[in-house]
């Protein structure tokens, strides 16, 4: 390839002071070309060339052992278990009450050893064949130390033997099944015929929808055996906590000579968004709560879980106060 040529003039200067001229001839494309970048050879398939990957690098982040912490539903605060344990099962920062299951309950309610639980072995069948009841009830029988959703038995609280039941709200929900309403029954004639006061802890979401009827039957069973009971002007101490609904609320519940109730409980019939679809109006923010039922007349008293034992023998010193005089002997 021809790529031409070029002249360059050059003037000098002699120290004579004469000037001379120098010609030179300099073919063009012989300059210093810098070399170009190369670029990266074209793979096959016109893909750029990926970076290898890094290895699984070890995190910092230290993992929490399930079981040690728990979360405030209420303040958002994370709290040690063995901390929340010590108090009750209440948060120490808000005083949000966490549910709490029957045995621990009993534990903080009564005198230590002094509980004995009665018809420990009873559980439930399934009358009506319902589609996997049998084995929901298998289910919770394993998950924890009870056989259905109630524990009863005779206890002392101070100086008071009582006869004690408590409501379970993780076995089904706290339902109120053929087994529920017979322990409670059974319960409330043994306190009819020891002369003792009946103290019942309830949480339920209602009557046990797998068993229809047979569950029914039991909101007039357990009431018929109260009846009976304060005929022998003996007291009884219903104690309301969260959540306490339909059936249960319906029945023994609510026909205490004293109606109790944990802070905050919720506490109701039906629920709240059945209530307002039925009555088309809003509903006041702490509706079916226990704040809103002791202004409204329902309970009698919100004590805290801390309080309660104190409480009822308190309340107890004061109810059998009469029964006490008659049991008295005579000179």
């Amino acid at each position: 390839m021809n790529l031409g040529s070029k002249i360059i003039l050059i003037v000098t200067k002699q120290k004579d002071g004469n000037a001379t001229t120098t010609f030179l001839k300099k073919t063009l494309g012989t300059e210093n070309i810098e070399p170009a970048v190369t670029p990266p050879p074209r793979t096959s398939n016109n893909a750029f060339v990926k970076k290898p990957r890094l290895g699984p690098s070890k995190s910092r982040k230290r993992e929490i052992p399930e079981g040690l912490w728990n979360k405030c539903p209420q303040c958002s605060t994370l709290l040690y278990d063995k901390e929340l344990d010590e108090n009750l099962k209440v948060c120490l920062h808000c005083q949000h009450h966490f549910p709490i299951g029957a045995r621990e309950r009993i534990n903080f309610l009564v005198e230590t050893c002094s509980f004995t639980e009665h018809d420990a072995d009873m559980v439930s069948v399934d009358p009506l064949e319902f589609p996997a009841y049998a084995e929901k009830l298998v289910r919770d029988r394993k998950s924890g130390a009870r056989k259905d959703a109630v524990v009863t038995g005779l206890g002392q609280i101070g100086t008071h033997r009582v006869a004690l039941g408590v409501m379970d709200f993780s076995f089904l929900g706290g339902s109120m099944g053929s087994v529920v309403g017979e322990k409670l029954t059974r319960l409330i004639e043994t306190g009819t015929q020891k002369e003792l006061p009946v103290i019942i802890v309830s949480t339920s979401g209602g009557a046990r929808m797998y068993e229809g009827m047979f569950s029914l039957m039991q909101m007039a069973k357990t009431c018929g055996a109260l009846a009976y009971h304060a005929k022998q002007r003996l007291p009884f101490i219903s104690i309301l906590t969260d959540p306490t609904f339909a059936g249960v609320m319906a029945s023994f519940a609510t026909v205490g000579d004293l109606i109790l109730a944990e802070p905050a409980a919720r506490i109701g019939f039906a629920g709240a968004r059945v209530i307002k679809d039925t009555t088309q109006s809003a509903l006041p923010p702490d509706f079916q709560t226990s704040e809103f039922l002791l202004e409204h007349g329902l309970i009698d008293a919100i004590v805290p879980r801390k309080e309660m034992k104190s409480h009822l023998d308190f309340y107890l010193d004061f109810l059998m106060s009469g029964q006490k005089k008659i049991l008295a002997p005579t000179e």
